[in-house]
């Protein structure tokens, strides 16, 4: 798979906008666009373009309504039924691992959204890949030269997605370790981006994908069906998560997973993650900051 540079992501993600805002989103700088996060287009208001953390407008006459349906009908190759149980989870995959993030009227059937009656904003998520990623903390996480159980630790935004895919891609790999087959619970498709059946991300050659599945569930088909040696998931959020996950631990599976947090005094603190430490679930704390334009990483031996 051939490595994309930031700014070539970026083009390739703007791809799906209506040509009046394509060309903005084409107007910035390249030194922009290759920091360039997302794009931002909100019913009434100017597009806007997400960089460092930072929302700047790009100008422009504001966003209309009819834009936003453009949007989906590009992204979704003009096939919306395709693609609706996506969107019913307020989202498209595009080509290249883009996600457009949707919001807007929802349309309810016995309880649950069936449909989005009217857009009313839209997130263009630019996907990168950051391969080595995992290359500063990889020897300290394969004592004996194989992979540990990692839960990587840190606050939204910081780069937890982009470091359990290169975890998972050298694993699979054997990239600095012995080469393992993993298993990946994706449910909203951030990890892997599936497009027509294939990772536009890389997660290697040995990786299984479950995409759109609740976690909890599809972490046990895929311990029942695949026979995985490494079980991956991002976000632990539920109760449900941890009892998959201590569950698979005791079929002894190595786990990868991400939590949002501080610290490991923030995990025993939170009701919902103290099982984690409880159980003996992961050998390593990963913890991630901003340090400059760049990410610094720490690793701490849980037991």
């Amino acid at each position: 798979m051939t490595q994309m540079t930031a700014a070539d992501s970026f083009v390739q993600a703007v791809q799906a906008l209506p040509l009046r805002l394509r060309e903005a989103a084409l107007s910035l700088p390249e030194e922009d666009r290759a920091k360039a996060e997302e794009l931002r287009l909100r019913a009434g208001w100017p597009m806007t373009v997400l960089v460092r953390g930072e929302e700047r407008p790009l100008g422009g006459p504001p966003v209309a309504p009819g834009e936003l349906e453009q949007l989906v009908e590009i992204a979704s190759h003009a096939s919306l039924h395709a693609v609706l149980d996506q969107v019913r989870r307020g989202y498209l995959t595009i080509a290249g691992g883009h996600r457009i993030g949707l919001c807007g009227e929802a349309a309810l059937r016995e309880g649950e959204i069936h449909a989005l009656r009217t857009i009313s904003s839209a997130n263009v998520r630019i996907a990168r890949q950051v391969r080595g990623a995992a290359a500063p903390v990889l020897d300290r996480l394969c004592p004996a030269g194989r992979l540990a159980g990692t839960l990587i630790l840190a606050p939204p935004g910081l780069g937890k997605t982009t470091l359990l895919r290169d975890l998972i891609r050298s694993a699979s790999e054997g990239e600095g370790c012995i080469p393992l087959r993993v298993a990946l619970a994706d449910e909203r498709g951030e990890v892997a981006a599936m497009y027509n059946g294939l990772p536009q991300l890389e997660v290697g050659r040995r990786t299984d994908v479950m995409e759109g599945c609740p976690k909890a569930q599809g972490l046990m088909l895929l311990l029942r069906a695949m026979n995985p040696q490494v079980l991956a998931v991002d976000e632990i959020t539920a109760p449900e998560d941890v009892q998959a996950l201590t569950a698979a631990a005791g079929c002894g599976v190595t786990l990868l997973a991400t939590a949002h947090g501080e610290s490991r005094a923030d995990l025993e603190r939170r009701s919902l993650y103290r099982p984690l430490l409880e159980e003996g679930l992961f050998r390593f704390l990963v913890g991630i900051r901003r340090e400059g334009e760049g990410r610094a990483y720490t690793v701490k031996e849980l037991r």
